[in-house]
């Protein structure tokens, strides 16, 4: 069984917003001291959309990543790598591209949304069918077995599940499997292996669900079986093949709920966004400028606080008493709508001081952010070509 292990990403785009603060990087900063986790600069997915708009994508990569830091994802706790530095990548997508359905690819329900989302651009390249297996690929080459993602990104998953599945079940079944599993048994010593194999046995032929639990506890728990013969018996427990991609499951996230300046989604395409390193007196402007509830047209009209993005705000930032406060004062017009957006621009002043604070250690000094990237992608490489190599003597590529 494979540890507990997180891969997540984002394209470089450049500085982040509150938006990918509240919705990504808060909950990265959770999860780093939970799993074993590995952040991705997803630069060649970002060519799938935009592969004739890479000017500028290096410098975009250092500006996500030191905003990553300064938000406090801990390269000590965390693997920061990008992905374009591991080709690694690129050759399980072209391995997986040879058993994965093209029909497969046609049913991601993102294929189409975006595809009339994104209408102004030039669409029917490979790249583009082809982004949820290279997201697959990512995903699978690390093992991951839990991907942080959104409910509509859960079919991503799915199908990075239902990829990993038909490799297995191509590949999974080596030559001598079932005497391989039994030396791999022996190993454990006599004692251990027959109980295992008594456990095998009960689960097998009597479906018994605390023998199969058992038997899992006894192989997490040997110290001398390699990886490969540990994946090997588990397979032979539950009666399948040698599990070289492990299926990875999704980790449900919450989407960020912060609207834009203007009430829409937060995005830098709508040009309504606030930028984490902001200076204290723009910052202060744009929230000044938020749209509110369009019918407070003057001071004195009554107002509805459900309807204002600023409200929104509130929610996340604020305390029962200021959201009290908000409420009855809208609606009774007690309190206009620039008192409403102080508390709201004091708040995320207090969130974001520091972390523009510790962006300036990293943007004086560039090498810093170079160095932490040079050790992650040597890490992830690492772990890469461990599974690439196993992928290719399941296949048969492993020449002698």
């Amino acid at each position: 069984m494979y540890p507990d292990r997180v891969l997540s990403g984002m394209r470089p785009t450049g500085a982040l917003h509150l938006g990918h603060y509240q919705g990504v990087l808060k909950n990265w900063l959770k999860i780093q001291h939970e799993f074993e986790c590995f952040f991705m600069v997803a630069d060649w997915h970002a060519l799938t959309t935009h592969y004739d708009a890479t000017v500028g994508m290096g410098e975009h990569v250092w500006e996500m990543v030191v905003d990553w830091l300064s938000a406090g994802v801990d390269p000590n706790q965390a693997t920061l790598f990008i992905q374009s530095r591991v080709p690694e990548h690129a050759e399980l997508h072209l391995l997986l591209s040879m058993v994965t359905p093209v029909g497969w690819l046609e049913r991601v329900p993102t294929y189409k949304e975006q595809q009339q989302k994104l209408a102004d651009r030039d669409l029917s390249s490979y790249g583009f069918l082809g982004y949820p297996l290279l997201q697959a690929a990512d995903i699978l080459l690390y093992r991951a077995n839990r991907v942080p993602v959104g409910e509509d990104q859960v079919p991503h998953i799915e199908f990075a599940r239902e990829v990993a599945r038909r490799f297995n079940h191509f590949y999974g079944r080596e030559p001598d499997f079932e005497q391989n599993a039994l030396r791999a048994a022996a190993k454990m010593g006599n004692k251990k292996s027959r109980l295992f194999l008594e456990f095998r046995t009960r689960y097998t032929e009597k479906g018994d669900v605390e023998a199969v639990m058992a038997a899992k506890d006894m192989l997490a728990e040997a110290q001398n079986l390699s990886l490969g013969d540990r994946e090997r018996l588990f397979g032979y427990l539950e009666g399948n093949g040698k599990k070289i991609l492990a299926e990875p499951q999704a980790l449900l996230t919450e989407a960020s709920r912060l609207p834009g300046l203007d009430g829409q989604k937060m995005s830098k395409s709508y040009g309504n966004t606030l930028p984490l390193r902001l200076e204290e007196n723009e910052l202060r402007r744009k929230i000044a400028g938020m749209m509110t509830d369009e019918a407070r047209k003057l001071r004195t009209d009554p107002g509805e606080p459900t309807r204002c993005p600023v409200y929104a705000y509130h929610k996340l930032y604020s305390n029962e008493a200021t959201l009290t406060w908000v409420e009855e004062g809208c609606r009774s017009a007690g309190i206009g709508c620039v008192q409403c957006k102080q508390p709201i621009g004091d708040a995320i002043w207090a969130e974001l001081k520091p972390l523009r604070e510790r962006a300036q250690m990293y943007q004086e000094d560039p090498t810093l952010v170079r160095n932490i990237l040079a050790d992650g992608c040597e890490r992830a490489q690492q772990l890469a070509s461990d599974t690439l190599r196993d992928v290719r003597e399941a296949m048969g590529l492993l020449y002698t």
